[in-house]
């Protein structure tokens, strides 16, 4: 019988049987047996959240029920101590990069899901600013990015899409654009972070449902770029950088996307660049409808069913994020 356990739960004895794919871990076997803990310490520093094991083939784990929680924090936090709690743990240099990614990301989801709770013109000009932090750490710690872009869950709502496809879009933008200072970084960034603001006014029944959306359901899901631009708008946040992503992330380099189906080169090249972090982390995410995938078998099918939705180049640099 296979169970799915924390890497915190992994001890000596066990059978673990890890992801297939070719970046996912550093060992030869994707299936072993755990005899050290220098092979656990491996696991854990590779970013690695939770595993298989096999408990046929080897020592058991504990019941589901008494796996410890990951440590999030607290719900009564304020957005203020968010925010600092996000920033200490930023600046603090005695953290490693995979516990610091962790925190990381979890603080930017719970500042995320603050915005959206209230998503006034005050709020997101503010969320703007302090979202820089995250920002300046994935241009400048390339350790710490590394561990954010290779985190993974198995959970999946908004705010943790949101996050994913902020860290992949600043990563894949400083490749794309290197030293160039034509783009403000910052912006982007933030862009990247709302690109799906919009869906504040979608129901979340909708977005949550288990199964096939009916077709006026899409339809309610396909306003969510128009109705992120209006409320940008209205709330006086439209800066270049917001505006194109929000709207054109969902565009498709062959013209089959949405909105207003553009194609090529009509297709801001910032739009270009989300729509390749939002759709891998569609993939590699587990929806309400879908399992997730590996991040080789995503990218795999984005070479081979989906080439044609984005530019390519631009897709090839992504892929080479995960090498």
């Amino acid at each position: 019988m296979v169970k799915r356990i924390k890497v915190s739960d992994l001890k000596v004895g066990m059978y673990v049987e890890l992801p297939s794919a070719w970046h996912a871990h550093p060992f030869i076997r994707n299936n072993f047996t755990i005899t050290s803990q220098k092979q656990i310490d491996k696991i854990v520093e590779h970013g690695i959240l939770e595993v298989n094991i096999n408990v046929d083939k080897g020592v058991s784990a504990p019941e589901e029920s008494a796996l410890p929680r990951r440590e999030e924090p607290q719900e009564d936090l304020s957005a203020k101590v968010i925010v600092e709690k996000l920033k200490e743990v930023i600046e603090d240099k005695s953290i490693e990069p995979q516990p610091k990614a962790q925190a990381v990301h979890l603080y930017s989801e719970k500042m995320i899901s603050k915005l959206w709770e209230k998503p006034t013109g005050e709020n997101i000009e503010q969320f703007k600013k302090d979202i820089v932090n995250v920002v300046d750490l994935i241009l400048e710690d390339d350790a710490t990015s590394n561990h954010l872009r290779k985190l993974t869950s198995y959970d999946y709502d908004t705010y943790i899409h949101s996050v994913n496809v902020g860290v992949y879009g600043v990563s894949l933008a400083k490749v794309v654009f290197g030293r160039s200072d034509g783009h403000d970084m910052h912006a982007l960034g933030a862009g990247f972070f709302l690109h799906d603001i919009g869906k504040v006014y979608i129901d979340e029944a909708i977005i949550k449902k288990p199964g096939r959306l009916t077709d006026e359901e899409m339809n309610q899901i396909r306003r969510h770029p128009g109705m992120g631009f209006k409320l940008l708008t209205e709330t006086k946040q439209i800066d270049d950088e917001c505006r194109l992503i929000v709207l054109q992330h969902h565009e498709r380099n062959d013209g089959t996307g949405y909105p207003r189906k553009i194609r090529g080169n009509d297709i801001h090249i910032y739009g270009r660049i989300c729509s390749v972090a939002d759709v891998y982390d569609a993939l590699v995410s587990k929806r309400p409808y879908k399992p997730s995938l590996e991040p080789f078998a995503a990218l795999k099918i984005m070479r081979d069913e989906m080439l044609g939705h984005f530019q390519k180049d631009i897709f090839e640099k992504f892929v080479l994020l995960f090498i």
